[in-house]
């Protein structure tokens, strides 16, 4: 498929239902079509990997063909330039999440992304930091501990930020490091108690949430 006709299709499967159902979750604006994440999936499957249509997707717009352009995307090939042109634009949670967790994460820059990006002052920009932390815990599967237990001293530097689109994503990167493997879960537990000392109401919510996991029975018994 062409461009014009990836296009034409994703405008032909707007759904005005969805669009409303998406604003309860904090996804609002001009540019929605209402097109459910596995319809998009599906799609990218049949699309393949193609990092020009990805870019020419990204700058349709859509909010909807952004998401798919992080599906079609090549981390290969993805560039410096790229990431720091979409990362400026995020503006809600949903395009956040899906570009880090599909595309971002894959490339030789996700370390210093994460690192660079969770010093931003933007919620979204700020928010992708952590995400990549997060994502990179799960799909990295390579990665060494010490690569996880450097993210550990950023994710307590920022808990104090009380921000929803922040909190919510320092909170699941010390989620996702401390649920890798037993080391690391350890040194989580051990960071969010740190962090509790902050004395923050976001540092209380962060660690209240991750503390119930990290030490759930179920979690531990996976090491046992």
């Amino acid at each position: 498929m062409t461009y014009s006709q990836v296009i034409a299709h994703l405008q032909s499967l707007k759904n005005q239902k969805n669009i409303k159902g998406m604003a309860r979750f904090g996804i609002t604006g001009n540019h929605l079509l209402g097109i459910s994440i596995p319809v998009l999936r599906q799609l990218a499957r049949k699309l393949g990997k193609d990092q020009s249509l990805s870019l020419k997707l990204w700058d349709s717009g859509f909010h909807e063909a952004q998401i798919l352009a992080s599906f079609v995307g090549d981390p290969a090939q993805v560039t410096n330039t790229q990431m720091e042109k979409w990362v400026k634009v995020f503006d809600s949670w949903d395009v956040c999440d899906q570009c880090c967790g599909n595309l971002f994460d894959r490339t030789d820059m996700a370390y210093t992304k994460a690192l660079v990006w969770s010093q931003r002052k933007r919620e979204f920009e700020k928010r992708a930091g952590f995400v990549m932390m997060a994502e990179m815990a799960v799909h990295d599967k390579e990665a060494k501990d010490k690569v996880f237990l450097s993210f550990l001293p950023v994710i307590r530097r920022e808990a104090w930020d009380e921000r929803n689109f922040v909190k919510k994503a320092v909170n699941w990167a010390l989620r996702q490091i401390g649920k890798r493997n037993r080391a690391l879960n350890r040194a989580a537990i051990l960071e969010a108690r740190r962090i509790q000392k902050q004395g923050t109401p976001s540092a209380f919510w962060i660690t209240r949430d991750a503390l119930r996991e990290l030490m759930d029975p179920r979690i531990q018994r996976k090491w046992r």
